[in-house]
């Protein structure tokens, strides 16, 4: 189970996570919190679906919205960093994207997400095109997010630290 081995690691290294949604709707905390003990490194997430939340909550720009908008890889990193500071955690992760079946378009198809990663050195993010119904959609775009995060902690104990060379982690 992929989430319990985030914790693990997670919890391993002493670092705090937060999470910022908005198309997987509270999924990828959800599956957090199932992990027993997932409080020794989980702090909180916002479902930020509304662009109001994303804006006075997670702080992110108007302008990122007005000109990238909330289906973007810019609003993707806003959110992640908007919900690391927010909550005070070492990593911020965030979903957004069009989980279907309706909301697409040709520039940014359903099932479109990007996810981002952020901590106070680091920003990273992925484009994903995922092909399944809504419910499909969201666990997809769930799991990428866990994987990322996966990715991200693994890597991070290799190079012995948070950020290894340039503000990177090895393999990101």
């Amino acid at each position: 189970m992929i989430e319990k081995e985030v914790g693990d690691a997670l919890r391993k290294r002493g670092f705090t996570l937060s999470t910022a949604e908005s198309c997987t709707g509270g999924l990828v905390a959800h599956r957090i919190t199932n992990v027993s003990g997932s409080s020794d490194y989980y702090k909180g997430g916002v479902i930020a679906y509304a662009n109001e939340v994303k804006v006075e909550i997670l702080r992110v720009a108007r302008e990122i919205l007005e000109d990238k908008g909330a289906v973007s890889a810019e609003c993707a990193k806003a959110m992640a960093n908007g919900v690391r500071t927010l909550l005070d955690s070492d990593i911020g992760i965030s979903t957004t994207g069009i989980a279907g079946p309706t909301g697409g378009t040709p520039d940014k198809p359903v099932g479109l997400v990007y996810i981002a990663l952020a901590t106070k050195e680091y920003v990273h993010h992925e484009k994903h095109i995922f092909r399944r119904d809504r419910d499909g959609n969201k666990h997809e775009a769930a799991d990428a997010a866990l994987e990322m995060l996966k990715r991200y902690v693994l890597e991070v104990r290799k190079a012995k630290g948070l950020v290894a060379q340039k503000g990177r982690a090895a393999g990101f």
